[in-house]
């Protein structure tokens, strides 16, 4: 009898006489395989629901702050350009977080002059490439960016 009120026949057969009787506990204690799959798949569910909600609250979040700082939209494929702009936005406002608002030595105009930086790299792709980055790495990596992860006004580009 499993765990979940199931009664599965296993064959212990091929199991050695010694270790049969505790394989046995072992099963008692787990759900049966059909459970099992359900109770897996129905988390499956609830954490894929989870990871969307949390995904939509990013987006949001980063839609948002993007047009409150006159940030450009990005280049890309539309899934690229979603997730770039939300690891645009989580590593900008950390970046903020450490050289302007928390123990940073920047002030405004130092915050503007890279603002100014981060609105020329417009790839998708370069953003996500640096989605785990730390914030205090932005200056450098801003200046590190090559001239194809910067924006153009060329439409033919």
């Amino acid at each position: 009898m499993h765990s979940c009120g199931h009664e599965v026949t296993h064959d212990l057969s091929n199991r050695p006489a010694d270790r049969r009787a505790g394989f046995a506990r072992w099963f008692e204690g787990r759900d049966c395989t059909g459970c099992w799959k359900a109770a897996r798949d129905e988390d499956s569910a609830g954490k894929e629901a989870w990871l969307a909600a949390k995904r939509a609250a990013e987006q949001q979040a980063a839609t948002e702050w993007a047009a409150q700082f006159d940030m450009p939209p990005l280049e890309g494929p539309e899934k690229a350009r979603a997730w770039g702009e939300r690891s645009r936005h989580l590593l900008v406002t950390a970046a903020y977080s450490v050289l302007v608002s928390e123990e940073g030595t920047w002030d405004e105009a130092d915050w503007a002059a890279l603002e100014d930086k981060i609105r020329t790299v417009t790839r998708a792709g370069w953003w996500i490439d640096q989605r785990d980055a730390e914030g205090s790495d932005l200056p450098e990596l801003l200046d590190a960016a090559r001239s194809d992860d910067i924006g153009t006004e060329n439409p033919f580009r």
